[in-house]
């Protein structure tokens, strides 16, 4: 899989620089409005590496189901959960040296600044963008087609970007959106990421919402073990 990733460019390009690209327009948006950017900042660091790691990992994956690949690895004596740990092993690479080039243009390149300190960050970068590696493993399943597999980024991840809390505080929401924020993922990983911005003593909140995203990383990986199959359709 990393050989693979090696030799697609445009691929590495999507991993790597689109996030560092789209903070640099975001910084430079707000050019006359720094706190605004100091504020909204340090949650697109993690939330940029979630978004493009589902994607990247939810197409792969596809490819990998449809071209027999799969069907190839599982007639070894391999559990399916450690061939799946297999392939979330290498996106994790990935996914770590994504969510450490981010940090390092944000706060290295951009001038942003954290209330708790960089290393939180890029500590919650890189476990969000693992949270989108396990999301994507497991969502490839259900998309026989490469174009079904991007139309999961609006059907999924956009109503999170949406309802976390990014654009409009949640308490400020109706309330059924409110309910259905508190079982999105993504709300759980904004809301770590922004009390990492703020001021506000750390609570319990944050020990909380990391052990959501963590559970959430694991049940994606044995959900997507799940959805496995010896023979595709």
């Amino acid at each position: 899989m990393l050989t693979q990733l090696r030799h697609d460019p445009r691929t590495i390009a999507l991993i790597v620089i689109v996030p560092s690209l789209l903070l640099v327009l975001l910084r430079y948006a707000l050019d006359r409005r720094l706190r605004s950017f100091d504020s909204v900042g340090p949650p697109l660091v993690g939330i940029f590496p979630l978004i493009s790691m589902f994607l990247v990992t939810s197409i792969t994956m596809l490819r990998e189901r449809r071209s027999g690949t799969l069907e190839r690895l599982m007639t070894m004596p391999l559990a399916k959960f450690d061939l799946l740990a297999g392939y979330g092993e290498a996106f994790a690479l990935v996914a770590i040296v994504q969510a450490l080039v981010v940090g390092v243009v944000a706060f290295g390149v951009l001038g942003l600044t954290a209330a708790h300190g960089v290393a939180l960050v890029l500590a919650l970068a890189v476990l969000n963008a693992l949270l989108g590696t396990a999301l994507g493993l497991f969502l490839s399943a259900f998309a026989t087609t490469e174009f079904q597999a991007v139309q999961f980024l609006p059907a999924f991840v956009f109503p999170q970007l949406l309802l976390c809390g990014l654009l409009v505080p949640r308490d400020q929401m109706a309330l059924p959106l409110r309910a259905a924020a508190r079982v999105l993922p993504m709300t759980y990983a904004y809301d770590a990421l922004a009390r990492s911005a703020t001021r506000a003593p750390l609570t319990g909140a944050l020990t909380l919402d990391v052990l959501v995203l963590a559970v959430l990383m694991a049940a994606g990986v044995i959900l997507g073990a799940a959805t496995l199959r010896r023979r595709n359709p």
